[in-house]
């Protein structure tokens, strides 16, 4: 994918060039063409010719009556060309015009060839030794051309400048965008979007810091949602801890101060009431540190293995149904799971769950009615559900809801999942694991 983009931008970069140049060839051929059909048009018209040839008559007359000139005096009209770097005067006299082969000049001109054919008219012209004739050859096009093709060299250049400076400022602008959104983040803005454009490494690198800014909004939000939950366990169990310490410091204090009309009977009862006290305080602190023993697992330390979940249930469960019935409870245990399908556990962790719910059905659960436990297979999951009437008197779940926390922590350890109500006056959890194809 990255090598992929990177000869998307090197391969735009380099169209944007023979784009550049392409446009400065057709500025350049445009714009020549133009020129030239300018100057066919206009500038070696034949009224246009004719107009220059008859400036150049007149001015070149008037040089030779000022000077009293000959006809055969080939350096002073050789002076005159001088300067005029397009134009060709050649001076013939009449006997000369008459013969039919070879015609010799009577005079030494600039030399030029006479590309546009203009020579071959003679003008008469008097001079001090009698009447010549005066052959005017205007190479200006050459000049014209040069001229023309100067300018459209210039324009296509330009043109080709142009193309390049907008492209590249185009993706300077992007550049720019995108560190100022970044800026924008690192000074703490998180919720401002960062703009994707195009396909290149510079959209690839606006997507990488998008989700690099929905990561850490995610990761933001879970360490918030971490501390608020962290901050009600440790308020609610600061409360529950206060509350027995309390009580068993009040009966040791009683026990301390005890005088003589104390009676033995009275020791007992408060030292039994500090006893349970001290033994709620036992529970309290051992399912504390089950909760953060949990929470400090990552998934690298789960060991994962693949097992027949009908056996795998079978123990679980009977485990739970022997763990109840040792301590008074009425147990309903139904293993509906066919054979034949497995799951990937780690059975410890999975043990642990139905631990804690079977020490919530101990606290909470009323022993008159029947404790449920239903193992059954659903879609492509096998679910798991402990269902218990809620004694009188009792909430039905822990104050703390650390046990209940501690089991949905360790099932999404196993990517499964974790659900727990109140309906009708009874309690029901149901764990899930996907089925694993053997």
């Amino acid at each position: 994918m990255t090598e992929r983009k990177s000869r998307s931008l090197s391969a735009k970069l380099l169209l944007a060039i023979l784009l550049s140049l392409l446009g400065g060839v057709a500025v350049y051929l445009g714009v020549f063409g133009l020129g030239r059909l300018f100057v066919d048009r206009y500038y070696m018209s034949p009224q246009s010719v004719a107009m220059r040839h008859a400036d150049i008559y007149t001015e070149f007359w008037s040089y030779v009556s000022y000077y009293q000139l000959s006809g055969r005096d080939g350096e002073a009209v050789s002076r005159f060309s001088e300067g005029r770097e397009f134009l060709t005067l050649s001076v013939y006299s009449p006997s000369e015009l008459g013969l039919s082969q070879g015609a010799s000049s009577l005079s030494r001109s600039v030399p030029a060839s006479n590309q546009n054919g203009s020579g071959d008219r003679l003008y008469p012209m008097r001079f001090s030794d009698g009447i010549f004739y005066l052959s005017i050859s205007d190479n200006s096009r050459q000049r014209e051309d040069t001229l023309n093709r100067i300018l459209a060299m210039i324009l296509g250049i330009l043109v080709m400048i142009s193309m390049l400076l907008w492209y590249t400022r185009r993706l300077t602008r992007r550049i720019i965008r995108l560190s100022q959104e970044a800026s924008g983040i690192g000074a703490g803005d998180l919720e401002a979007p960062i703009t994707v454009t195009g396909g290149d490494e510079i959209a690839a690198l606006a997507e990488n810091i998008d989700r690099m800014r929905a990561s850490i909004i995610e990761q933001i939000g879970s360490e918030k949602l971490a501390w608020e939950a962290n901050s009600e366990l440790i308020t609610a169990m600061s409360h529950d801890i206060r509350t027995p310490m309390t009580s068993l410091l009040g009966y040791l204090g009683l026990l301390n101060h005890a005088d003589a009309s104390v009676s033995d009977e009275e020791k007992d009862h408060y030292l039994r009431a500090a006893y349970g006290k001290a033994m709620d305080l036992k529970i309290l602190t051992d399912e504390l540190f089950k909760y953060f023993l949990v929470f400090g697992h990552s998934e690298t330390e789960l060991k994962l293995e693949e097992f027949d979940a009908q056996l795998l249930l079978m123990q679980l469960l009977g485990e739970a149904e022997f763990d109840l019935g040792d301590a008074g409870f009425r147990v309903l245990n139904s293993n509906l799971l066919p054979e034949g399908l497995f799951v990937r556990a780690d059975a410890g962790m999975l043990k642990r769950v139905l631990d804690n719910l079977v020490s919530n059905v101990k606290k909470y659960a009323d022993r008159e009615q029947p404790v449920v436990l239903l193992a059954e297979a659903t879609h492509e999951e096998i679910t798991v559900s402990v269902s218990n009437a809620i004694k009188i008197g009792g909430s039905g779940i822990e104050s703390t809801k650390i046990g209940l926390r501690t089991c949905e922590k360790i099932m999404s350890l196993l990517k499964g999942r974790f659900e727990s109500g109140i309906e009708d006056g009874r309690f029901t959890a149901s764990l899930s694991l996907p089925l694993y194809p053997s």
